[in-house]
């Protein structure tokens, strides 16, 4: 390729020292200033200082230079090609402003002692907290319900899959069903909650026990049985999101090819042997997908369980994060709350990766 055949070629130019030097030094300068207001302003949140300090400002406008200086230092070090690395470095220090130090106050706030019902403030308190939360059995609770939570995704999973087939089947008014089963979907879960939870199925004044009344089969109880209640709220909690997972696998059904199909047919793999041996593989992926994202949305489970059962009874319907909320509305702790809920998404970080491995393996083509 000859020289006048190149539309633009980046080249080293060929910058003075100085120049070179100056950049280094405001980008030094700058990253010393921010780690000097930081660790200034963490000793007075610790209280070992007392600089006058009332927010964090300080820490935010160090950062501002030093993000200024960062990007003024690639130019004047690395000239045409520091102009490319602006084109990025803006935009990647603005996440990191939304997501580090966010992080870092959050890890500070969760070991602090803060109830916001006391006059003292925010304390330092150490591993306090997390030994209160290796001795909360209500804590442990939660999460042993979450991996029941998480287990009925298997049962969801297979009705999807029904519903799915039987929507993908030539069958009459399929469109009306199409839409009837996406109704669930477009409902909030507080309105399911109070649609179904609080007034379906109230003990006192809901149709079901009026019904069983009128029967003469006593007053039902779904909220009174810890296993009842349980299953109760994963039934509302299914009925909410099993049409998420339907139209994803009914979008892999209608993905597979017509002739794949027919030509199983034809070798004789029909019925019950033709979905396991080849619709089944084939939607591995879709299948696998759909399960990651409910995982995903169950883990986070509270808006239904907060507003029909708060936990109850006695925990068997509580969830990490309906554990958590009650921490900072009813307790207003909110230093231990601050706690909880990062060791919980630890654990949903190191879930998901686990998942994710595991998935792989499935969805891995054969060869």
């Amino acid at each position: 390729m000859s020289t006048s055949d190149r539309l633009h070629v980046v080249t080293a130019d060929d910058l003075p020292p100085s120049r070179v030097a100056f950049g280094r030094t405001i980008i030094w300068a700058s990253g010393l200033l921010l780690l000097l207001s930081f660790a200034l302003q963490t000793a007075q949140a610790l209280h070992w200082v007392d600089l006058g300090l009332t927010t964090w400002r300080p820490t935010l406008y160090a950062y501002l230079v030093w993000a200024v200086c960062l990007c003024w230092g690639q130019v004047l070090m690395r000239g045409e090609q520091g102009k490319r690395v602006l084109f990025v470095l803006p935009a990647v220090l603005f996440v990191v402003s939304l997501t580090v130090f966010p992080l870092l106050f959050g890890i500070l706030i969760a070991l602090s002692d803060w109830n916001l019902s006391n006059p003292d403030g925010r304390k330092f308190n150490g591993t306090a907290n997390i030994v209160r939360m290796w001795n909360d059995p209500f804590y442990w609770n939660a999460l042993g319900n979450m991996v029941w939570y998480c287990l009925a995704i298997v049962v969801e999973y297979a009705i999807a899959f029904g519903l799915a087939l039987m929507l993908n089947a030539q069958i009459r008014a399929r469109k009306f069903f199409r839409v009837a089963f996406l109704l669930p979907l477009m409902l909030s879960p507080v309105a399911v909650s109070w649609m179904v939870g609080k007034s379906i199925l109230d003990v006192r004044l809901g149709p079901i026990a009026q019904l069983s009344q009128w029967l003469g089969l006593g007053q039902p109880s779904f909220f009174g049985d810890p296993v009842v209640a349980m299953l109760t709220i994963m039934a509302m909690d299914a009925w909410t999101f099993i049409p998420f997972m339907m139209i994803m696998l009914l979008a892999g059904l209608q993905a597979i090819p017509q002739e794949v199909q027919e030509a199983a047919r034809v070798d004789g793999a029909s019925g019950w042997r033709g979905f396991w041996e080849v619709t089944f593989p084939l939607m591995l992926p879709v299948s696998v997908t759909a399960i990651l994202i409910r995982v995903i949305f169950k883990l986070k489970l509270a808006d239904i369980v907060i507003t029909v059962t708060s936990g109850g009874p006695g925990g068997a319907t509580d969830t990490v994060t309906s554990f958590i909320y009650r921490e900072y509305r009813d307790r207003s702790n909110v230093g231990y709350g601050t706690l909880l809920a990062m060791v919980y998404l630890v654990i949903i970080i190191v879930a998901m990766t686990v998942l994710m491995k595991v998935a792989d393996r499935f969805v891995r083509p054969r060869t």
